[in-house]
């Protein structure tokens, strides 16, 4: 057992970014895994930008947080559920019933790994955890 505590957070505007980080610095926490909200989806440089004022290693779902500076992120790609609504709505607009269609959900995840961050931060990124990087920033 790790023996970790969790901590949630919440912001519902960007005002709310600055005491959610205050309050992160105040109980010395070592990482921040941001949740997926459509709120947070076009904050990922403000985000990655926080994270690494307050020397925080931080993730999130989208590549685009870790282009921002973020150190990682680990989730499906933001592309890849548009291309199967897409495909949804071709098969529906040719007649096919929306009940008669197969669920189907992303299968591919993608980390991406930002080595330019992890070395801001003063971490080592395993060499295990790179090789099974989709995405190496350097």
């Amino acid at each position: 057992m790790l023996d970790l505590e969790l901590h949630a957070f919440y912001a519902s505007s960007e005002e709310e970014f600055g005491s959610a980080f205050s309050a992160i610095q105040r109980l010395h926490l070592g990482a921040l895994l941001i949740g997926t909200d459509p709120f947070f989806n076009g904050r990922s440089k403000q985000l990655a930008a926080l994270a690494m004022q307050n020397s925080i290693p931080a993730i999130y779902q989208y590549r685009d947080f870790a282009l921002a500076g973020g150190l990682a992120s680990y989730g499906a790609s933001f592309v890849e559920p548009l291309k199967l609504v897409g495909n949804y709505v071709g098969h529906v607009l040719k007649g096919a019933r929306p009940a008669d269609l197969p669920v189907q959900q992303s299968a591919k995840i993608q980390l991406i790994i930002n080595l330019k961050t992890a070395k801001a931060l003063g971490l080592t990124v395993p060499a295990s955890l790179l090789a099974r990087a989709d995405e190496v920033i350097e």
